[in-house]
């Protein structure tokens, strides 16, 4: 009664969404050999950016990674999205021609053909399914319904792991303002820095072999590091004099705290077996460690400190630094990255103040976008 193996069996295990895509893919070329890469990007709505996400290609390799675009720059996946159907285009050189970076590269790559479906979760866009054939006219009437369903189940699959975290992130988030209403880190912070965060792993990636799950993580992950707040007591988060001793080893121990917070909520939204959870668990315990040993809680060094926390905690200095606060005024950016470079090695990591300086363009881009208001 049991011979038959289920072929998505894998898509049941605690292993990251790549690998399940890839599993998906492998049970998809049992039927269509013809589809060599299958790919999701998924969109930030306050910044109209499409952004690579997680593929599985047969080959081992990927056209698109560490890759992010204006929305607004590729008129024909906005149609897609507007018109709210999947497209189908059997002669990608129609799009040889094209200035952008992902059509450039997928045409290089030698993809002929392509089936793309918009992804929308309670009428919101959450972006798209790519699938890719190095064959022209790959994607037949007989066949597209069967894709249809594909997409749709891998649609689901990624909607499903984002919009859990997202709740997650939604609910602490509830929390910490419930608690402070006037702590010093407004939303306009916690844009800035998740989006630094971004940039440094993004400029770090090749090195380390980061993929873009784990960038995507890094970025939604780091607005939650200092969430161990919440257990503070307002006298001294908001004491706008030099805390004492005492208040100093008691403000510490938000660390843990924060850690502490992160199990509990897990469990209670069914998360606490998600594979990258770690990353967020490493944010919020080590972003105060020092690359010299002098930080806490732990007093680790150097690569002891989880690269994610590194990233964090370059992100964070920085966007305090260059952030009008009600005991200091905002630093220019030139004068903070004097600052980073001072820490750079001691406090801080090296290398990931390196990347966000290497990046000014984009953090200028940024502090525009997401400027304080006059309350700030």
């Amino acid at each position: 009664m049991f011979h038959h193996q289920d072929t998505l069996q894998h898509l049941n295990e605690n292993i990251p969404l790549g690998e399940k895509l890839t599993s998906i893919h492998h049970a998809i070329k049992e039927q269509f050999d013809f589809i060599d890469r299958v790919a999701v990007a998924i969109y930030d709505n306050k910044t109209d950016v499409l952004k690579t996400y997680v593929h599985s290609s047969g080959d081992g390799e990927n056209p698109l990674q560490h890759y992010q675009a204006p929305l607004a720059n590729a008129p024909s996946l906005q149609e897609i999205m507007k018109l709210r159907k999947p497209r189908v285009v059997n002669d990608l050189n129609i799009f040889a021609d094209g200035k952008q970076k992902h059509s450039k590269n997928i045409h290089q790559k030698g993809y002929a053909s392509s089936y793309t479906l918009p992804m929308f979760l309670n009428n919101i866009f959450f972006g798209f399914v790519f699938f890719n054939s190095s064959q022209k006219d790959a994607f037949t009437d007989g066949t597209l319904h069967y894709f249809d369903v594909i997409g749709h189940l891998i649609s689901l699959l990624i909607i499903n792991e984002q919009s859990s975290v997202r709740t997650l992130l939604a609910t602490v988030k509830t929390a910490h303002d419930m608690t402070h209403h006037r702590d010093s880190e407004t939303g306009a912070h916690i844009d800035r820095m998740s989006r630094y965060s971004r940039l440094i792993a993004v400029h770090i990636a090749d090195k380390h072999d980061l993929d873009d799950e784990y960038i995507e993580n890094v970025f939604l992950f780091s607005p939650l590091h200092d969430i161990g707040k919440i257990a503070i007591t307002d006298s001294i988060l908001q004491k706008k004099g030099k805390l004492t001793e005492a208040e100093t080893k008691i403000m510490r121990t938000h660390a843990h705290k924060g850690c502490e917070i992160i199990d509990n909520m897990l469990k209670d939204h069914g998360l606490d077996s998600f594979e990258n959870i770690n990353i967020l668990r490493n944010i919020a315990e080590f972003h105060h460690e020092a690359v010299n040993g002098t930080g806490y809680p732990n007093g680790l060094q150097g690569s002891e400190i989880p690269l994610e926390a590194r990233i964090v905690a370059v992100a964070d200095v920085f966007d305090a630094l260059t952030s009008k606060r009600p005991y200091k005024e905002a630093w220019s950016n030139h004068d903070a990255y004097a600052m980073l470079q001072r820490l750079a090695g001691g406090q801080l990591d090296k290398e990931c103040v390196n990347a966000l300086i290497a990046n000014k363009e984009q953090i200028e881009k940024i502090q525009r976008k997401f400027a304080e208001d006059q309350h700030g």
